[in-house]
């Protein structure tokens, strides 16, 4: 755990992190160098296959200025509950809850204009009062890059989380995601792995793959930096039909060519977070 220096607020509220979070079996920290990548979606289709594996999963969305999550999950309208003391999650299926600043606001198109120790506080707040329960897993989306957010987080966090950090294969997304894996390495973080988004496209009217994006580049980047390939997730129109209409992919179209993809990455995901380091 770091120092009460670093987490900033009172014993109090350190000893209601440090509570909470001893009921989480495995933190998982999604994030990504740059904007774009598709990290929520691959966040929201991690926690639902998960989830689909019969594992108790929980999934905060913590981009306070772009909170996706709800959106993806058809879950916009709902709003968060107490019970008395701490947040309530909302629903999605007996297995899965959700937490995002979206369920907090009053209209879709309102702006979150916050300075740094307002986002602070709501990420602390949401890492220490909300009434998961036991969780196998807690996936966190924080927003791109590695600012204040993910520092937060990496510092808020006992020792144990793992980041996944989303790329897609070209060398601009590359250059950053490096970046990212660095981050998390510097705050003492454990490196669950590296996911290639947006990997090669099936042409519809020929079948044959078009590099579209390149293929590969995410797990050269991770061969280079020494941390393991969870795999690649190739680019399908349904992905962006399905997360419009708030039905998660894995769940509309599970045997379409995507959630075999995810499948895969939760299997390699799993066994790198249970072989630890």
């Amino acid at each position: 755990m770091a120092d009460e220096g670093r987490q900033g607020g009172n014993i109090a509220d350190n000893l209601r992190l440090i509570d909470a979070m001893s009921h989480v079996k495995h933190k998982l920290v999604v994030m990504s160098g740059k904007g774009g990548v598709g990290k929520s979606t691959v966040a929201v289709n991690l926690a639902l296959s998960l989830a689909a594996g019969g594992h108790r999963v929980g999934i905060l969305d913590l981009d306070m200025h772009g909170p996706d999550v709800p959106k993806l999950l058809g879950i916009e309208d709902r709003q968060l509950e107490t019970d008395g003391e701490r947040i309530v999650p909302v629903r999605v299926n007996p297995n899965l809850g959700a937490v995002s600043m979206a369920f907090l606001l009053t209209d879709r198109d309102t702006p979150i204009i916050w300075r740094g120790p307002l986002k602070m506080g709501a990420i602390r707040q949401f890492l220490a009062d909300v009434a998961w329960g036991e969780l196998d897993y807690l996936v966190m989306d924080l927003p791109p890059g590695t600012g204040d957010e993910a520092l937060t987080v990496a510092q808020l966090l006992p020792e144990g989380a793992w980041a996944v950090v989303v790329t897609t294969p070209q060398e601009v997304a590359l250059l950053d995601s490096r970046k990212a894996v660095r981050f998390a390495q510097a705050l003492k973080m454990r490196m669950a792995g590296i996911v290639e988004n947006m990997s090669g496209l099936d042409c519809p009217h020929c079948g044959k793959p078009i590099e579209l994006f390149k293929v590969g580049g995410g797990e050269r980047a991770a061969k280079e930096l020494g941390v393991p390939f969870l795999g690649r997730i190739p680019i399908d129109p349904e992905i962006v039909s399905t997360g419009d209409a708030g039905r998660p992919y894995m769940v509309d179209s599970p045997d379409a060519p995507g959630p075999k993809a995810f499948k895969v990455v939760v299997a390699r995901l799993e066994a790198r977070l249970e072989a630890g380091d």
